[in-house]
C-alpha cells in the first residue's frame, strides 16, 4: 500500500516504518515536522497499523493541532537563546551580538537565520564542552568526543567508546536544562543504562534534576519549530 493517510479534512500522512525489534504497533508526532509515523513487528500487515492509526485519530488530529506552527527567522522573530526570549534584528559591522533582549545579526535578510544558527551552534559547542568538561571530572572518567547534530528523538548519547552527541538545541533552553542534558550524558560513562545506579550518578553530578528534566519534557519539544534555513 503506498503513500497511506487518515482521510478528513485535512488528510494525515501516514509514515509506516518496519522494524525487527518492535514487539507492537507504536506511533510517534514528530515535534520538528509533525510526521505521523507508525513502526510496526516485520509479522503484522499493513491494514493493521492503518486501523491502529484510525483508533488514535483523535488523538492524532489534536496533537497536530495543538502543535505550534514553525517559525523562518528572520528579522523581527523572537525566540529563545539560553531560555531568554531574544529579538532577531538588524547589526552593524561583521559580528553578532546580543544586548537588552535582542540579538543582533549583521549582513543580508535572506541570510539572517542561516548565520544565526551558525553562530548559535558554535556556542552550544562551547557551552557543552564545558559542561561535560564539569561534570566528568566530577564524575571521575573521562569521555572521548563531542559531536552535535539536529536529533529529532533524543537530547544527547553517549556511546560505549565514550563519544558524547547533543542537540545543538539545547543552547536555546534555559542553562539549567542544558547543564542536566550534560550532566545526564556524562553519567552514562559510569552506568550504560538508566537504572537507579545510574540515577544515582546524575544525581551525584549535578545535583536535584527534577525540574530541568521536566521543563525539557514539557516545553523541549518547542525548540524544534525554529529554523535557521
Amino acid at each position: 500500500m503506498n503513500d497511506p493517510f487518515l482521510p478528513g479534512d485535512p488528510p494525515v500522512p501516514l509514515i509506516l516504518r518496519r522494524s525487527g525489534r518492535a514487539r507492537r504497533i507504536s506511533l510517534r508526532i514528530s515535534q520538528l515536522d509533525g510526521r505521523v509515523t507508525l513502526t510496526l513487528p516485520n509479522h503484522v500487515p499493513e491494514r493493521e497499523a492503518i486501523g491502529f492509526a484510525q483508533e488514535k485519530e483523535t488523538w492524532i488530529r489534536k496533537h497536530l493541532a495543538n502543535r505550534a506552527e514553525n517559525v523562518d527567522v528572520g528579522h523581527g522573530v523572537v525566540l529563545p537563546i539560553g531560555g531568554v526570549p531574544h529579538e532577531v534584528t538588524e547589526g552593524a559591522g561583521r559580528r553578532i551580538s546580543f544586548a537588552a533582549g535582542k540579538v543582533h545579526v549583521p549582513g543580508a535578510s535572506d541570510r539572517v537565520g542561516r548565520r544565526l544558527g551558525g553562530h548559535l551552534k558554535a556556542l552550544a559547542r562551547t557551552r557543552l564542552a564545558q559542561a561535560s568538561d564539569h561534570y566528568a571530572a566530577r564524575l571521575g572518567k573521562p569521555y572521548a568526543a563531542i559531536t552535535l547534530r539536529d536529533t529529532r528523538s533524543r537530547w544527547g548519547s553517549c556511546t560505549a567508546q565514550g563519544r558524547l552527541m547533543y542537540s545543538w538545541r539545547l543552547i536555546l533552553a534555559p542553562p539549567e536544562v542544558l547543564e542536566y542534558v550534560a550532566a545526564h550524558e556524562v553519567a552514562h560513562l559510569a552506568q550504560m543504562n538508566h537504572s537507579p545506579a545510574f540515577w544515582a550518578e546524575v544525581e551525584r553530578i549535578y545535583g536535584d534534576y527534577a525540574a530541568a528534566r521536566t521543563w525539557l519534557r514539557r516545553e523541549g519539544g518547542a525548540l524544534h519549530r525554529y529554523r535557521f534555513g
